[in-house]
Order: structure tokens, then C-alpha cells, then sequence
């Protein structure tokens, strides 16, 4: 008979040990993960679903392994008690993605042009305005800010914006962004000490 995908859960960022778990038991394991544009120190990549891995079995329950014994797996998947079996199509159309994500350069965030965002790097909290896309995980976004009453462009990462409400461009009131509470008050992110540098 054959097998059928199924989803597991896994414990709080343990789907490396589960997966390693179940792969030495001898089970099938599609366990999806994509290059990370900001990897750390012990990984370049990250689970693209956290907390769940696919696991492909024999359909009769009765011959099913005992996750519930494997380090980092919590259990089976269910909905209203019955673990539903996942579509072969979706696990090959998921893979297929994953291998598109990552010939990418992995998950990031994407802006286009106009787009209204903030500018957070450490105390720096700036309002901005999409000029241009970075084109790959490695490059920057070109924004435009206001920054001591004028209006600068300036290349940033990616990863240091924010969306932020659209409709109020940052050049287009009177005035630009409101850069002062009154009485000298300097709103967050404009003033001497906030510097545009990345």
C-alpha cells in the first residue's frame, strides 16, 4: 500500500533534533527550510513552517512509529481527533517552493517604490519613503527621509524597515514629516543626534 504524508509538531525550536530523530529511525522526513538573509552563527537556514515537519508513513494507524518517544516531536497533527493525511501534490509543490525561495537568496521582506516605512537601527527611528527595492537578500533599499530639514536619499538594509500607515508621504505636506512636539521637543528619529548612517 502506499505511503501517505503526514504533519507532526515539534517542540519549541526543535524541528532540527526531530528531524534527525525520525530521519535515524529510518522514516521519511520532508522537513522544508529556506536560507535565512540574516543567518546566525550556527545556521544559514530557518524552518519554513516552525514547530512542524511532514512525515510520510504507512496509512493504517496501527502501523504508524511512536513520535511521541523521539526527541524534540510532541505528536501527530489532528482536527477533531483525526490526523488528516497531506495531498503527495502539496509536499512536491511545497518542495518546489522551497527550492525557488532559496535559488532566491531566501525569505525577505519586498517594498515597492512609495511604499511608506520606517527606518529602525538601534536608537534611530526615522520615517521614510520606498525609493527603490533592494534586488537580492545582500543588497539595500534605497529610501528617502527627512532628516534635519531636508530630504535625503539613502541606501539601508532591508531588514531595518518597517511598513508603517501609507497615505502621508514624507515630502508631500507642507512642511515635510512634523519633526518637533513644540517648545523644541524633538519627535523620535529627527534632531542632532539621529544620524542617517548604517
Amino acid at each position: 500500500m502506499n505511503r501517505s504524508w503526514y504533519v507532526i509538531r515539534t517542540s519549541p525550536h526543535s524541528e532540527n533534533l526531530a528531524a534527525d530523530s525520525l530521519a535515524r529511525g529510518g522514516h521519511e522526513v520532508f522537513f522544508p527550510r529556506v536560507l535565512s538573509p540574516q543567518p546566525s552563527r550556527r545556521r544559514t537556514d530557518a524552518p519554513l513552517f516552525p514547530g512542524y515537519l511532514f512525515l510520510r508513513c504507512d496509512p493504517d494507524p496501527a502501523m504508524w512509529p511512536s513520535v511521541h518517544q523521539l526527541p524534540g516531536v510532541t505528536g501527530w497533527v489532528r482536527f477533531g481527533g483525526v490526523v488528516p493525511k497531506v495531498p503527495d501534490e502539496v509536499v512536491s509543490g511545497l518542495a518546489n517552493r522551497v527550492q525557488t525561495i532559496n535559488e532566491g537568496g531566501g525569505l525577505r521582506t519586498h517594498f515597492r517604490a512609495g511604499n511608506q516605512v520606517r527606518v529602525v537601527s538601534g536608537a534611530m527611528d526615522h520615517l521614510a519613503e520606498v525609493v527603490h527595492d533592494s534586488k537580492s537578500p545582500q543588497s539595500r533599499v534605497k529610501v528617502l527621509m527627512q532628516f534635519l530639514g531636508r530630504l535625503v536619499t539613502t541606501e539601508v538594509p532591508w531588514h531595518t524597515l518597517r511598513r508603517t500607515q501609507e497615505g502621508t508621504s514624507v515630502a508631500g505636506r507642507a512642511g515635510g514629516v512634523r519633526r518637533t512636539r513644540g517648545g523644541g521637543r524633538w519627535v523620535r528619529g529627527f534632531g542632532p543626534r539621529a544620524a542617517p548612517s548604517m
